[in-house]
């Protein structure tokens, strides 16, 4: 009754994180990877009863299941397949990998320079840990207003300490209201600001418990490095396993899925309301199923994690307020994002979205929903 009581105060972000999250060690909530997979690939948690937390009792349990976690160099598309239970994850954690999710390829070598504060071309634990901090204070500004110690209780849950309310992303007569946690860490990488959480990082990590990323990336004594090749491969594997999931929920062991499952993936964690109307649409112009291959199907998420390019490339196009057609789109898709999509999945994706079957695609409606299906519900 009491985590229930809690979620009144969450955000949604937060809501989700809790709903789906079933360990609980010192007073912290952690998602399991198989948590984090059902969190992003599901609507609810598989298991029967909302709020059912595991309590890991002592240090040496926890250790336990981190001794599972292989090196980075070890890293697969199965990652998290593979660890199932055996593995926690921490709330910034999740933001973060949230973040990877909807991110180009291009973006990996932005993100991994800015948690390289030092310049040496690796990443250790304390400069990771400062994540930790700049997620938590972006947190604090969301925060609903309410019973003050309803939401330290929160945010015990959420960050395994109390925190205080002094933000360092605020300064003195200054409001920054950035579009996202990405924003957030784009806009926070002044030297100044990092030396600052930089001091305060040894307090952070003395504070925490290990989680798998913090082993998975620094070693079981964090005193390894983490090099941008091993941080590019962890970054696309992520997007690729959750990929291959949301593929072969629907492909029943074949080579591909059909046009209509494709667009029923596609339709998931937008405000379509009525998705009906997109697939019967689907259904009367390609009668035939010929199927989409997973490489078709990558290279479409590769696409739409490259949305904010593709979109400044269309107003440079001039196609901004009117409709487009396939050879437009495609071409426009490769000159923005360098991903070359198949004309039968250009085709398919014309088919589901253009309503009045002339053949040209409404560009704004199309990129409104897209921007949707981007950010998973958490636009």
């Amino acid at each position: 009754s009491e985590l229930e009581d809690l979620h009144l105060y969450a955000t949604p972000r937060e809501q989700r994180f809790r709903r789906f999250a079933s360990l609980e060690f010192e007073g912290q909530l952690y998602m399991t990877p198989y948590d984090f997979i059902q969190a992003v690939t599901s609507d609810e948690p598989k298991r029967k009863q909302e709020f059912y937390i595991d309590k890991i009792a002592r240090a040496d349990e926890l250790n336990q299941i981190l001794m599972e976690t292989p090196p980075v160099w070890k890293g697969s598309s199965k990652l998290f397949r593979n660890l199932n239970e055996k593995g926690v994850i921490s709330y910034t954690e999740y933001l973060f990998l949230l973040c990877i999710l909807t991110k180009p390829h291009a973006g990996f070598r932005i993100a991994f320079n800015m948690f390289d504060t030092d310049g040496n071309e690796m990443v250790d634990k304390k400069e990771f840990l400062v994540l930790q901090e700049i997620f938590r204070k972006k947190n604090e500004k969301r925060e609903r207003k309410g019973d003050e110690e309803k939401r330290a209780m929160l945010r015990l849950q959420l960050y395994g300490y109390h925190t205080s309310t002094n933000s360092v992303l605020k300064a003195e007569g200054e409001d920054l209201v950035p579009r996202s946690y990405w924003d957030t860490l784009r806009r926070s990488t002044s030297q100044a600001l990092f030396s600052d959480l930089a001091e305060r990082a040894d307090d952070i990590s003395s504070s925490l418990s290990d989680t798998t990323l913090l082993v998975h990336f620094f070693g079981k004594k964090g005193k390894a490095e983490l090099n941008f090749e091993d941080f590019y491969r962890f970054m696309d594997n992520l997007q690729t396993e959750v990929l291959e999931i949301e593929f072969l929920s629907y492909s029943n062991g074949m080579n591909t899925i059909s046009e209509e499952d494709f667009a029923h993936i596609l339709l998931r964690y937008t405000n379509v309301e009525n998705t009906s109307s997109y697939l019967e649409n689907l259904r009367c112009t390609i009668p035939e199923e010929k199927g989409i291959t997973f490489e078709e199907f990558r290279s479409f998420f590769q696409f739409l994690n490259n949305l904010e390019d593709f979109t400044i490339a269309m107003q440079m196009y001039n196609f901004a307020s009117r409709s487009i057609g396939q050879d437009e789109f495609k071409r426009a898709v490769y000159v923005a994002t360098g991903v070359k999509l198949s004309p039968h999945l250009v085709n398919t994706v014309f088919k589901i979205f253009d309503v009045d079957r002339d053949d040209q695609l409404s560009y704004k409606e199309f990129i409104g929903i897209m921007k949707d299906r981007l950010n998973r519900g958490f636009r």
